[in-house]
């Protein structure tokens, strides 16, 4: 699994170095959640960490067992959620961008330096920053923001799905499944669906 090697060179000569992924830009319904972790300086990880990798590749019961032991270990961390309404409103890479820097802003003191997944980032404080393409399988502290994220949004989209039980949220979590598709077409969006997402199998355009 993964280890801090990718961040080690970084804490020569910095000490807050946060990895930052988001989970939730495919869904049709629901939010897109982002995450930033701060582990201690050189850190090294151990027990249940020492299985931490790309929140995709985990088991929901590895990941539900992470996401504590991140929370405990992190020096800092923070979870921002923006709503399918913003998301509609600014488009989804400009919603999860307004993600990942609220979940920034949100950690108490300034990072010295941001890991961001994927191939852009915008950020809104003057931090310098790397982009890592899969970086949520390269970079622990990326991996670890990927698990918070993942682990927070499937506990809200279980949630919805007490609220809207139609849609069967808590199954397919808002991706464009086909049962989720069929429930579309029976009953239409509800209050959570992306209204600017639309699917050519309902004709929509």
């Amino acid at each position: 699994m993964l280890s801090t090697d990718f961040e080690q060179p970084l804490w020569e000569s910095l000490s807050r170095v946060c990895g930052i992924d988001e989970a939730g830009r495919g869904p049709l319904a629901g939010p897109v959640v982002a995450a930033a972790v701060v582990f201690p300086r050189h850190f090294r990880p151990s027990g249940i960490l020492q299985r931490l990798d790309d929140s995709k590749k985990l088991t929901p019961e590895l990941r539900a067992a992470l996401a504590p032991a991140i929370r405990q270990d992190a020096e800092a961390w923070a979870v921002a959620v923006v709503d399918a309404e913003t998301i509609d409103s600014l488009n989804i890479l400009q919603a999860t961008m307004h993600a990942m820097n609220l979940a920034v802003e949100s950690l108490g003191a300034t990072p010295e330096f941001l890991l961001v997944d994927g191939n852009r980032f915008r950020p809104v404080l003057p931090i310098p920053f790397e982009t890592v393409v899969k970086g949520d399988s390269k970079v622990f502290s990326i991996a670890a923001a990927s698990v918070l994220a993942k682990t927070h949004r499937d506990e809200l989209m279980t949630g919805y799905a007490v609220e809207y039980p139609e849609y069967g949220f808590d199954l397919h979590f808002g991706y464009p499944t086909e049962r989720h598709v069929e429930a579309i077409a029976t009953h239409g969006r509800c209050a959570i669906h992306r209204k600017s997402f639309k699917l050519r199998k309902l004709g929509e355009k």
